[in-house]
């Protein structure tokens, strides 16, 4: 089942993306979708801050993978965009199946990759500072997602 929320300004994103980090723990694996400039890098930015992670956080493109580990959860930030399957980057499932948290961009490229359990947020751009969400979730990321969209 899918559910919408619209988010309308940078603060929203901060609240939607603090709230999403209030069920972070090892092992949570949130995975984003849509067009470049929709907010994916932003969200994660919001989401890293929310469960501690100083460091600064911009999108891995040409690393595909980056690790922040100054918090008690590690972040593990991945942008898929130019992956066919972890496959091509065999060592991404150590990191997705690890005891980490973890934030991928553009999953579906790898997603027959991906654990059972997941939240997945596809963002839509509506305006310049508006973005409708689609979150679904998969396994017991259902409930989680659900309640996300109130």
């Amino acid at each position: 089942m899918t559910w919408k929320k619209t988010i309308d300004n940078l603060f929203a994103m901060q609240q939607f993306a603090i709230r999403v980090a209030q069920y972070a723990d090892k092992g949570f694996t949130v995975c984003l979708s849509g067009e470049l400039g929709a907010g994916k890098t932003t969200f994660t930015q919001f989401f890293g801050a929310a469960i501690g992670i100083d460091e600064p956080i911009n999108s891995p493109t040409f690393t595909i993978m980056k690790l922040y580990d100054d918090s008690n959860l590690p972040l593990v930030h991945i942008d898929a965009y130019r992956l066919e399957g972890v496959h091509e980057e065999p060592s991404l499932e150590d990191y997705i199946f690890g005891p980490y948290v973890c934030v991928i961009e553009w999953y579906e490229h790898i997603k027959g990759s991906l654990p059972d359990n997941y939240l997945a947020i596809d963002f839509m751009r509506i305006s310049e500072t508006s973005r409708e969400l689609i979150i679904k979730g998969s396994g017991r990321y259902e409930t989680i997602a659900k309640a996300l969209s109130h």
